[in-house]
């Protein structure tokens, strides 16, 4: 079973939470294959978000070119579904 999951890599850099749950709602929508990781640690009060953005997203790497265009869409404001 562990063989038929597909393999997920580092896509994007997310710049904030709103990012975030923007492109959580597309992806899933677009039924893209993804996980959201936050940088945030309460140990830490958040100093890495400061260092490394707000989080990423990891997907399979054939989605990663449309994950792309798709986030800087979402930052440019010109996304349309």
């Amino acid at each position: 079973m562990a063989e038929n999951m597909p393999q997920f890599a580092k896509i994007a850099t997310l710049d904030n939470m709103i990012e975030a749950q923007v492109m959580e709602d597309i992806l899933r929508d677009q039924d893209i294959p993804f996980r959201i990781q936050s940088f945030h640690d309460t140990a830490y009060d958040g100093i890495f978000q400061l260092q490394k953005g707000w989080g990423v997203i990891y997907a399979p790497a054939e989605y990663g070119k449309e994950i792309i265009e798709i986030l800087e869409s979402v930052r440019t404001d010109t996304y349309t579904p």
